[in-house]
C-alpha cells in the first residue's frame, strides 16, 4: 500500500550554508527496512527536484533506526542569499515526509506504528478490521 512517510515515521532537519540536512526516524526495525528500501538517495534527489541543484548523500545510522541525507546546493545560496520565504533547511524535514512510498499492509496496524496525535495519524488510510 503506498503511505506517505508521514504516517510511517518522524523528520527532522537543519541547515548550514546552502546545504540542507534531514533524517528520518523509523519506529520500529521493520518500518526501518521499508525506509532503507524505498527512501533512496535518488528519490530524495526527484522529490526536491527543482530546488536541490548539488549531489545528495544517505547514510545509515541503524543503531537509531535513522536514514540521514545531506543535499548540497538546497537552500539557493543559505540564508543571507537565498530568495526563499521559508525558514531554510528546516522546511525541508516537513517536505520530505510528503514522500510516498509502498509499505506492506501489516505494517499500517496500531499496534505497529505509534500514535501520532490524538486524531489519529496523518495521512494513513483506514485499516479494515475483519
Amino acid at each position: 500500500m503506498e503511505v506517505e512517510l508521514r504516517a510511517l515515521c518522524q523528520a527532522r532537519s537543519g541547515d548550514k550554508a546552502d546545504r540542507s540536512d534531514i533524517s528520518l526516524f523509523a519506529p520500529n526495525p521493520a518500518v526501518y527496512e521499508v525506509l532503507r528500501r524505498e527512501v533512496t538517495a535518488e528519490r530524495v534527489r526527484e522529490h526536491f527536484r527543482g530546488l536541490v541543484a548539488g549531489e545528495v548523500r544517505r547514510y545509515e545510522v541503524p543503531g537509531v533506526l535513522a536514514l540521514k541525507f545531506v543535499l548540497d546546493r538546497a537552500l539557493g545560496g543559505g540564508g543571507p542569499s537565498s530568495l526563499r520565504i521559508d525558514n531554510l533547511g528546516k522546511a525541508m524535514g516537513s517536505a520530505i515526509l510528503r514522500l510516498r512510498v509502498d509499505v506492506p499492509e501489516e505494517l499500517l496496524t496500531d499496534a505497529a506504528l505509534p500514535p501520532r496525535s490524538p486524531r489519529g495519524r496523518v495521512g494513513l488510510p483506514p485499516v479494515r478490521r475483519a
